[in-house]
């Protein structure tokens, strides 16, 4: 699948949230969602205004992407506030509840958050946004002269805040990688100043999976913006397809040029093709830099790494892109991360429109097996690339990169980043 059309930078770019009419969050008090599991071949929209919507959108994975899950769970809870806000029903809070004290609209609240967390439990932004939630929502009820009104107008402002700061972190992560690739590649002599560059990269990362822009994904966009991408090259990531499914539109939206590449074509690829940056985004990172990302990203990096003798491309960098609350500092290498088995149907099936489809008519989507009956498959989710193939680790704060001893000091750079925003 290759593209070349082009986009200006006002136009929109698809996403997993929408808003109409030039509203704001507070005007519209609700938000739409693409249902992704319709994609790539039906594009619909979902209306979410209650934390139960948002829940059920959650765990069905009608959205997906760590950043897009807290971002819609915060977001339910802010639309049923400010249904209560504004004297309509809101399913979790009962009317009475604004003339209570603002310990029992505190209580409704944890119980709601709680709710939440089940969605997807091991979503780790899923929990850094509850909690803080949580938090404020406790520090304002804990306030002298606090009211159930200042206190859902407090959560209110935080949760909205989790949507709109995951929109300019994504946004700042992109911008950083790419000045970050284009100034060492201009440094090293690798390209000339102002030339274009070809981006890989894999699974999905962009606007479908975060609050806006993306991740590794977001870098491609930067580039693209500033008129600084050649071509962007992304892999169909089996067995789930995240690429072929919906990195594909993504790339359809932006307007970039692109072609997916099948996953067994990465080698030929950078045998054959001019590639420049090989980035990805991060599932978790440990203290050292090691990075779980979706399965394959080790074994592309290990040909980014060792290009084929006849390749034009020296070995190209390994750049990972992922936002501060993704490092781990309680993990002091990628030994300790613990690596989700899939269902071996995942494996041995694939979902997909029936050809050919007749105009006019609703799009018929099937399920087919494409392995004998009872096939076992070997399906970890993720896989661990290590430290030592991965020249800097973008994040909104800036690019973590080696020291003197060739290794990652995560710890020193977060201290340093916080301190610097302090």
């Amino acid at each position: 699948m290759s593209s070349g059309s082009t986009k200006t930078a006002n136009e929109p770019v698809l996403g997993a949230f929408r808003i109409t009419g030039g509203r704001s969050f507070y005007e519209a008090q609700s938000v739409e969602i693409i249902d992704q599991l319709v994609l790539p071949h039906t594009v619909r929209w979902e209306t979410v205004d209650t934390i139960a919507g948002a829940f059920d959108a959650i765990k069905t994975m009608k959205i997906r992407g760590a950043p897009a899950i807290a971002s819609l769970a915060a977001l339910g809870i802010a639309a049923e506030l400010l249904a209560l806000l504004n004297n309509r029903a809101s399913p979790s809070f009962s009317p009475e509840t604004l003339s209570s004290p603002a310990a029992t609209l505190l209580a409704a609240l944890l119980d709601r958050t709680a709710y939440l967390l089940t969605s997807r439990p091991t979503a780790v932004n899923l929990r850094e946004a509850l909690t803080r939630i949580e938090g404020a929502a406790r520090e304002e009820a804990a306030r002298q002269g606090a009211t159930a009104e200042s206190l859902a107008r407090k959560v209110v402002d935080v949760a909205v805040g989790v949507w709109v700061e995951d929109k300019e972190r994504c946004e700042r992560i992109g911008n950083n990688g790419a000045r970050w690739i284009l100034e060492k590649l201009e440094r090293e002599g690798t390209i000339e100043q102002g030339e274009k560059i070809s981006v890989l990269t894999v699974c999905n990362t962009g606007s479908l999976a975060t609050s806006g822009y993306g991740t590794a994904i977001g870098v491609i966009t930067s580039l693209h913006l500033q008129c600084r991408l050649e071509h962007a090259y992304f892999a169909q990531t089996g067995p789930y397809q995240q690429g072929a499914r919906l990195t594909a539109v993504e790339m359809a939206s932006l307007g970039a040029p692109n072609t997916m590449i099948c996953d067994t074509a990465i080698g030929a690829l950078l045998g054959e093709k001019k590639v420049h940056l090989f980035v990805a985004g991060a599932d978790r990172i440990a203290a050292n830099g090691d990075t779980a990302n979706k399965i394959s990203t080790y074994q592309i990096s290990l040909l980014a790494h060792h290009p084929h003798p006849y390749s034009p491309n020296r070995p190209v960098p390994v750049l990972v892109a992922a936002p501060l609350t993704t490092l781990d500092l309680t993990m002091a290498s990628g030994r300790e991360i613990e690596i989700e088995q899939r269902p071996s149907w995942e494996a041995c099936t694939v979902r997909g429109r029936v050809e050919p489809a007749k105009e006019g008519e609703e799009v018929d989507v099937q399920t087919v097996l494409i392995t004998p009956p009872g096939t076992t498959a070997w399906n970890p989710a993720f896989d661990v690339t290590p430290a030592s193939l991965i020249e800097g680790i973008v994040t909104e704060v800036g690019v973590a990169e080696k020291g003197d001893a060739h290794e990652y000091d995560l710890r020193r750079f977060v201290e340093e980043a916080t301190k610097a925003q302090a």
